[in-house]
């Protein structure tokens, strides 16, 4: 070790310490040159983020943001991670998702990076009696299986335990999950619940003899995917392994072998220190869990996480390849035990070979070339990651109590509580969607009406009757399915006339703007030639502010007589005759856009 001379000397020495009050001033005079008059103490309120369950992302974090010790890497409360090595021995467990009769392409991911398997058996999924042809090939004993299920677990869990048997795999040899999620699977159907009984006995079995196997799966994203917020997903988590834990005590268990047959799955979001701060909660939650129920070693939570089904857009789907890289790293950087990337194409039905391999390939990348396993709790430390998590584990257990209060999971699931509460929060967040305020790149900013369909063969029919599933780009695919049908019927697509007033420099910035919003509800902006030769019926004026008080009311008026029937402004509403309504920053843009196609007649 190198040991630098005591000569005295610091960096920055000659600078002073800034405080905390010399920066809010800077920034409150910065404020103020754009017009938003705040006090210094106001200024970094108003740079600050809201985000889900009343949190808020400031714009500088010091040492002022403590949070409670994190403790240490493998050892309660797990914030850290729940081994003391971390992903440093090989990186995270690589788990694909195969929801279809396909052997091949199960051996093709095993034999390029894919480390376990995550299979969607029974009903929506591949046939119970074909695990066997499926899993042909695989050696057992190398590749651990996580099984789904639903409410063909029992039967789905004894065919692999029975191919196990047959194919000469040890019990102490045998991992992965036997996935049952009773709770999960009423959450996605509506189903009546089946008998738990079944369930403990696998429990058990597993206890007893196979110690790499666990039987439960407690998945969070039936909850995430119905548009729950992050502390929403970990409140849900919570009651379902609290609810899993009073079932298997009383059919037997010990909490320490009730705790070690549940593994979690959580959702990770393209926002990665929301999802590296939710993964690091969780653990800290369920070590309190196992705690109070007596049990504080066995409280380190296994996590699989999966990326996030909601943000997946059909349109442009090329842009999900982006956003999986995203929430790969959050999860791995947030000490996930397994990572599923969902595949690009994931939400337009079968994945095809390429697209699997760019999933598989995304955690190869982010573990070999980028070595975020090399270092264990990579974002601990920094004073905004430690803050939100513990904001966030608060904002949690207080959701987890809640639930508790009303009776459980199961209560608040049958009683349609739970539902309503993740309802509202998809309101809100729908509202930020439709106003832009949460873009979606490719669908609601630099759409492409040009780009060809990317199709897939269909999926298996995925479980339904009870949560929605919810994505965030289901407004504005509704708009361009009837611009679609629309194009498939008179050969074009809806237009509108883009009236650029002035020099290029007056009108760029707006003529950018309102061609993005106009495209995302599948009307082409036209922005060449005259309004006469458009084939529009509808015009925007894009200009400046000091143009639109001297001309707008009189082009207004022209394209009037011309034959438009709505005149739009590009810009803050004003009163300029002829101009009929607005679009601007933060305006509703789907209500926008639907009354615009509803007066051109596109159905």
């Amino acid at each position: 070790m190198t040991v630098l001379p005591d000569d005295g000397l610091s960096l920055a020495a000659e600078f002073p310490d800034p405080t905390l009050e010399q920066w809010q001033r800077l920034v409150a005079g910065v404020l103020r040159k754009s017009g938003k008059e705040v006090s210094d103490a106001a200024a970094e309120e108003a740079l600050s983020t809201a985000l889900e369950d009343g949190l808020a992302s400031r714009p500088l974090y010091t040492a002022r943001d403590s949070a409670p010790d994190p403790g240490l890497p493998g050892f309660a409360p797990f914030v850290r991670g729940s081994r003391a090595e971390g992903n440093t021995t090989g990186g995270w467990d690589v788990r694909q998702r195969h929801s279809a009769e396909d052997g091949a392409a199960v051996l093709a991911d095993l034999e390029n990076g894919v480390t376990s398997l995550w299979l969607v058996a029974g009903a929506g999924g591949i046939p119970v009696p074909s695990l066997g042809r499926v899993l042909d090939g695989v050696y057992l004993d190398l590749a651990p299986v996580a099984l789904d299920a639903g409410r063909d677990v029992e039967p789905a869990a004894r065919e692999l335990l029975r191919l196990y048997a047959e194919r000469g795999v040890a019990k102490e040899a045998a991992r992965g999950n036997l996935g049952a999620d009773p709770l999960g699977h009423e959450a996605r159907t509506g189903d009546e619940p089946f008998d738990f009984a079944p369930v403990a006995g696998l429990a058990r079995l597993c206890a007893e003899e196979y110690p790499g196997l666990r039987a439960l799966t407690v998945d969070a994203l039936p909850y995430h995917e119905a548009g729950g917020s992050a502390a929403q997903e970990l409140g849900c988590s919570l009651a379902t392994g609290v609810a899993y834990l009073r079932e298997l005590t009383a059919a037997g268990l010990s909490v320490e072998h009730a705790c070690g047959q549940l593994e979690f799955r959580y959702a990770a979001t393209a926002d990665q220190f929301l999802t590296i701060a939710k993964l690091r909660a969780a653990r800290r939650l369920w070590a309190r869990v196992a705690e109070v129920c007596g049990a504080p070693g066995a409280g380190a939570q296994v996590q699989h996480a999966v990326t996030s089904p909601v943000m997946m857009a059909r349109r442009d789907p090329w842009v999900n390849m982006l956003r999986t890289t995203v929430a790969a790293l959050a999860a791995g950087v947030g000490g996930a035990d397994a990572v599923t990337v969902l595949p690009f194409d994931h939400a337009l039905g079968l994945p095809d070979a390429f697209a699997r391999r760019i999933a598989r390939n995304t955690s190869t990348i982010l573990v070999e070339e980028s070595h975020l396993s090399r270092v264990i709790d990579p974002a601990g430390g920094s004073w905004y990651v430690e803050r939100l998590t513990d904001e966030l584990a608060h904002s949690g257990w207080e959701f987890f109590q809640r639930i508790e209060r009303e009776g459980g999971q199961a209560s608040a699931l049958r009683s349609g509580r739970l539902g309503q509460d993740l309802a509202n929060t998809w309101a809100a967040r729908s509202a930020k969607l439709a106003k832009r305020r949460e873009p979606v790149t490719g669908v609601s900013e630099f759409p492409s009406l040009a780009e060809r369909p990317v199709e897939r063969a269909p999926a298996p029919a995925s479980p339904s009757g009870g949560l929605p599933r919810v994505r965030r780009d289901e407004a504005y695919e509704t708009l361009r399915a009837r611009s679609d049908a629309h194009l498939a019927a008179t050969g074009s697509r809806p237009r509108i006339f883009l009236a650029a007033m002035g020099p290029a420099a007056a009108h760029t910035a707006r003529l950018s703007f309102a061609s993005n919003l106009f495209q995302a509800g599948g009307i082409e902006p036209v922005t060449e030639g005259t309004f006469e030769d458009s084939g529009a019926t509808e015009v925007c004026l894009c200009s400046s502010d000091a143009l639109y008080e001297e001309r707008a009311a009189e082009v207004a008026g022209t394209l009037k007589a011309a034959g438009g029937r709505h005149v739009f402004l590009a810009g803050r509403p004003g009163q300029y005759p002829g101009v009929d309504s607005y679009v601007f920053a933060g305006c509703d843009t789907v209500a926008v856009l639907s009354a615009t196609l509803d007066r051109m007649g596109v159905s």
